[in-house]
C-alpha cells in the first residue's frame, strides 16, 4: 500500500478531534439546555464532519487490525496460521486503500470546489396569481437562507405579476459551499393555502418550479458564436412613478440552435441586462448538456439522474397545518414559517441523509 500523504492524515486528524469536541458541545449544550440556535449550529457542524471523520476512524481500525495480522506472520509458530495471518494482512491494507481514496476525495470536496457559483431559476407552475405569490416567497425564503448561510446573492431578473408577485425570478448564488446547499432545490415545490381572494376558506393548490444552475467555467462552455444569438432590446416595463425606464434597456436573447429565450430588464443600464442575460443563457446551456450526458448515461438505470428531478413534487408547504413535506426524504417539519424565514438546514440534513443512503444502497 503506498504510504499516504502526511499532510492529509494530519488534516484528517484534526477533523477526527473536532468532531469530538463538537460531540462533548453537544452533550454539554442538551444537559444545560441551551439556546436551540447555538444546538442546531453544532448539530450541523458534526453533521459535515460525520462522513469524512468515519472513514479516517475506518481508515485507522484498518490499520491496527493490519499490524496486528503482520505481527501474527511475522511471529514463530504454526506455519499455516502464519499463512492466514499474511493473507489476512494484505485484504487488511487493501481495505484501508480504499478507505484512505474515499477520505481523499471527501476532503477535495471539501477544500477544492466549496466556492462554485450558481444561479437560481424560479418560475410560476399551475395556480395563476396565486402561484406568482409562491414564487415571491420561494425567492425570500432563499434569500433568507443565502444571508444565513453568510452566501452573498444578486437578482438577474425577474418578473411581477398582476398579484403582487412574480411570474419569474433568478438570482446568482456566490460563497462557501453554495453548490452543496443549494442542489437539492431543483424541483416542483406544491404550495396549499387558501388564497386572501378566496370568499369561502377553500385550500387552493399551486406549484412552482425552482432550478439549481452552476454557472459555467470556460472549460465546461466554450464561447457562444455571434450567429447563434438573436439579440433584441425593447423598454422595460413594470410599476409606475419615476421608476419607469424610459429607454430601450430590456434585453431579449434567444439562442437559435436550442431556441432558448432569455430575458433581462432589471437594470437601467442595457449593457447590465445583456451581460446577466448572458449569464443565465450560458447556465441553461450547460445544464441542457450536463442533462442529456446524464439522461444517455443513465438510460438503463432504475432513477433518471437529471431528467425526472424537476418534472417531480419535491416538497409541499401546507400552510393551514403549517407543514412542510420533503417527499424524497419522507421528511415532515410542523414549523413552515421557520422554514419559509430561511431556516433550511433539517431538511437539507436530512436530503444529504438520504443521499448517502441511496448511494451506499446503489441507488
Amino acid at each position: 500500500m503506498p504510504a499516504p500523504s502526511a499532510r492529509l492524515l494530519d488534516q484528517l486528524a484534526r477533523l477526527d478531534q473536532r468532531y469530538a469536541e463538537l460531540e462533548g458541545q453537544l452533550a454539554t449544550q442538551a444537559s444545560q439546555a441551551a439556546s436551540p440556535q447555538a444546538y442546531q449550529q453544532l448539530s450541523k457542524e458534526l453533521a459535515d464532519l460525520r462522513e469524512i471523520v468515519t472513514a479516517y476512524r475506518t481508515y485507522r481500525r484498518l490499520e491496527d487490525e493490519a499490524h496486528e495480522a503482520e505481527a501474527m506472520f511475522h511471529a514463530q509458530g504454526d506455519l499455516e496460521m502464519r499463512e492466514m495471518a499474511k493473507e489476512e494482512a494484505q485484504l487488511l491494507r487493501q481495505q484501508q486503500q480504499e478507505v484512505l481514496a474515499q477520505a481523499e476525495q471527501l476532503w477535495a470536496a471539501r477544500t477544492e470546489a466549496p466556492e462554485r457559483p450558481l444561479i437560481v431559476e424560479i418560475r410560476a407552475g399551475t395556480g395563476g396569481l396565486e402561484a406568482s405569490l409562491f414564487v415571491q416567497d420561494l425567492h425570500r425564503m432563499y434569500t433568507k437562507y443565502a444571508a444565513r448561510a453568510g452566501l452573498s446573492v444578486e437578482v438577474l431578473h425577474s418578473a411581477p405579476s398582476e398579484a403582487g408577485g412574480l411570474k419569474e425570478v433568478a438570482f446568482g448564488v456566490r460563497g462557501s459551499a453554495a453548490w452543496q446547499r443549494f442542489k437539492y432545490e431543483s424541483g416542483v415545490h406544491r404550495v396549499q393555502r387558501v388564497p386572501v381572494t378566496e370568499a369561502q376558506g377553500r385550500i387552493h393548490t399551486s406549484t412552482v418550479t425552482v432550478a439549481v444552475l452552476p454557472e459555467p467555467e470556460a472549460v465546461e462552455l466554450a464561447d457562444i458564436p455571434a450567429k447563434d444569438l438573436q439579440i433584441d432590446v425593447y423598454r422595460s416595463s413594470g410599476p409606475g412613478g419615476q421608476g419607469v425606464n424610459t429607454t430601450d434597456s430590456a434585453v431579449r436573447i434567444r439562442h437559435l440552435p436550442t431556441g432558448l429565450v432569455v430575458t433581462c430588464q432589471d437594470e437601467r443600464s442595457q449593457l447590465r441586462n445583456k451581460e446577466k442575460a448572458m449569464r443565465v443563457l450560458r447556465a441553461r446551456l450547460l445544464d441542457r448538456l450536463q442533462t442529456t450526458k446524464q439522461a444517455e448515461l443513465a438510460s438503463s438505470r432504475r432513477q433518471q439522474v437529471g431528467t425526472a428531478e424537476r418534472s417531480e413534487k419535491i416538497r409541499t408547504y401546507n400552510f393551514p397545518d403549517r407543514r412542510v413535506t420533503d417527499h424524497r426524504a419522507g421528511v415532515t417539519l410542523h414549523r413552515l414559517d421557520q422554514v419559509l424565514e430561511g431556516d433550511l438546514d433539517e431538511l437539507l440534513e436530512a436530503l444529504r441523509a438520504h443521499e448517502e443512503a441511496q448511494a451506499g444502497d446503489g441507488g
